[in-house]
């Protein structure tokens, strides 16, 4: 039996892993330890803790890691507790391998823990590139450590053996987020109204803003620009899922909550799950923000993306997504152009890059493959690429 440590910090990764951890469940010869930890654990962020329990996932361990606030050296506590408590939970648990998604600052200290235990990490959606966001840093940090990769497309897995990683342990089998789309069970309008207590019978919009960590000192002033934009647009309601736990997060949801006082269109949530999530969306007139969901996930339904700022910078992108400035005008522009009918039709029509396939059972079937073989070396050789370098 195989013990598979799967970490879940926020409610945004936690979608994008329900599918594995599923899989995990199903297998007769594997056996699954779920680590919750960050902002699932917190009031503030919605204790989004109570959708896993609602999906009938058993937890073994809930670990309480983040701070109050969100200034840097709360960020940097943050982190220290990570390394602390994760260290403690793998020297409980031993684990034969933990599996994490993305580019989250804990990742970084509950994967170094792993490392020094000798545990091997399998890490979905590496090779990626935000070029606006510590995020960058923190996912190749993380890919050098992982022993299996999983990234969601062709590109990124050519750009995780650019970083020295053999190719015969990086996967393509696509984006988890889109195979969550393809299997979602939707809920139904009224379903929908029931929980946001709106009507969503006017046009709306999706939007997630989140803040561009390389560029902090710009957080309010961007999410002003970003109100004042939506107030050109009172016809239009802006169904708004509020900041995660980054550096500025709080500054940014404090901008939005109170910005409800006077725009009777702007309507805010802590979390709404990912099935409400992708229920709201499916039948949104575009989505807007800077959130990743808004380039992956989004093309899938053929509607428009209206992508604001560098936050999202260097990721593959569909024909659906209009990028623009953080300014009043650039996204009154933007909005307008969404809602055309030429651009609708654009949208429509659109390939999403990030593939369509069985990701979750193929990544889970490789983990055990690798695991059942007794192969696993985490004395790695570095891959270099042949060929002249510019």
């Amino acid at each position: 039996m195989k013990r598979i440590c799967v970490v879940t910090a926020t409610r945004a990764e936690y979608g994008l892993l329900r599918g594995v951890i599923r899989n995990i469940i199903k297998d007769d010869e594997m056996e699954l330890i779920l680590a919750v930890t960050g902002t699932h654990l917190s009031k503030h962020f919605g204790n989004t803790v109570a959708e896993i329990k609602e999906d009938g996932f058993p937890i073994a361990e809930q670990i309480e890691i983040l701070q109050k606030n969100d200034t840097e050296i709360d960020i940097c506590h943050t982190m220290a507790n990570a390394a602390k408590l994760f260290a403690e939970m793998y020297a409980r648990q031993m684990p034969d391998m933990i599996v994490v998604e993305g580019d989250r600052y804990e990742l970084l200290p509950i994967c170094s823990s792993a490392m020094i235990f000798g545990i091997p990490i399998a890490h979905i959606s590496g090779g990626e590139v935000t070029e606006g966001a510590i995020d960058d840093a923190v996912r190749h940090c993380i890919t050098k450590m992982s022993y299996l990769h999983f990234p969601a497309c062709e590109t990124y897995r050519r750009r995780i053996i650019q970083l020295g990683e053999a190719p015969e342990r990086v996967f393509n089998y696509g984006d988890v987020g889109v195979e969550n789309i393809r299997k979602m069970e939707y809920l139904s309008q009224t379903e929908l109204e029931k929980f946001l207590g709106i009507s969503l019978e006017k046009p709306y919009a999706s939007l997630t803003f989140h803040p561009v960590t390389l560029e902090k000192a710009s957080a309010q002033r961007q999410t002003e620009e970003v109100i004042s934009a939506l107030r050109l647009f009172p016809d239009i309601n802006f169904i708004v899922t509020l900041a995660n736990a980054d550096l500025q997060g709080q500054i940014i949801n404090k901008i939005f909550q109170d910005s409800m006082k006077e725009c009777k269109n702007i309507f805010c949530y802590t979390s709404l799950g990912i099935q409400r999530y992708l229920s709201l969306i499916k039948n949104a007139e575009f989505v807007i923000g800077n959130s990743s969901s808004g380039i992956v996930e989004v093309p899938c339904f053929g509607i428009p993306t209206i992508n604001i700022g560098n936050r999202q910078k260097g990721r593959l992108r569909a024909s659906s997504i209009i990028d623009c400035k953080p300014d009043v005008q650039a996204i009154k522009e933007s909005i307008e152009k969404a809602m055309s009918k030429e651009f609708r039709k654009i949208a429509k029509e659109t390939k999403n890059p990030y593939g369509d396939g069985d990701t979750s059972e193929n990544i889970v079937k490789t983990m055990k493959t690798f695991l059942q073989s007794g192969k696993i070396d985490l004395k790695k050789k570095f891959h270099d690429i042949e060929g002249e370098l510019v």
